[in-house]
């Protein structure tokens, strides 16, 4: 890996949801690296804090103790506007039930990003359709949602990820909708988006087939990380995409 500072630092974070009745510690004073270019899994038992994990990392979700560093810039002291604002231009999201706007084309569901960050519909539309066409499905543009594949629109949600440029791409469960032929698919897909423009990536995943093709799996248990497993992936077979 590269000596530049990492992509992602978690520095001890932790974070509970206290109900009144019940008290769960989610997240039990996580450290967490990932460098710039790397492909990362999150991987672990239902409830062990994978989901959560991810959500502070992204800023969807606040700590409680502790701080997130995202390219070198802190989330802890931003206001919610601010991570907001910090996302829209720096990070990109795909989630395992794809979260299209039905009424909108696939191209209209990409440059929305962009519009929302108030960059002029002209340029919006012309990134949205180079971002459609690096995922290789610039001829299903004008499709909505609902005459698309499962795989089709997971590279529309791939698009939409990507159309800002960001420093990082969170991945919760992008295959967990998908059959296995378009689930490895999707992965090869991003792995070679991955090894070709240098996009980091973390994944949460409970597929142990979409980990194995990542650069490193992170193993969580109630709330920490307890194992971090290196692995060495042949780039040209896993960045070959159908």
């Amino acid at each position: 890996m590269s000596a530049s500072p990492p992509i992602v630092e978690a520095k001890a974070i932790v974070k509970t949801y206290d109900t009144g009745a019940v008290r769960v510690e989610a997240l039990r004073g996580v450290d967490l690296i990932l460098e710039r270019g790397e492909m990362a899994a999150i991987m672990g038992p239902s409830g062990c804090g994978k989901t959560t994990l991810l959500n502070c990392l992204s800023g969807l979700d606040t700590v409680d103790e502790g701080d997130v560093v995202i390219d070198g810039t802190s989330l802890a002291h931003m206001s919610d506007r601010e991570r907001t604002d910090y996302r829209a231009r720096h990070m990109g999201f795909v989630f395992q039930f794809y979260n299209l706007m039905p009424v909108l084309s696939a191209v209209e569901n990409v440059e929305l990003p962009l519009l929302v960050s108030r960059v002029d519909g002209r340029s919006a539309r012309r990134r949205a359709l180079e971002a459609l066409d690096l995922v290789g499905i610039a001829d299903r543009a004008e499709h909505v949602p609902d005459e698309l594949s499962g795989g089709e629109r997971q590279r529309v949600t791939i698009a939409r990820s990507l159309v800002n440029d960001p420093a990082i791409v969170w991945a919760d469960e992008p295959t967990g909708d998908l059959d296995s032929e378009n689930a490895q698919e999707i992965v090869a897909l991003m792995r070679r988006l991955n090894v070709e423009r240098g996009l980091s990536f973390l994944i949460v995943t409970h597929d142990i087939a979409v980990g194995r093709q990542t650069d490193r799996i992170v193993r969580m248990l109630d709330g920490t990380v307890v194992e971090e497993q290196q692995l060495e992936v042949p780039h040209v077979l896993a960045g070959h995409a159908a």
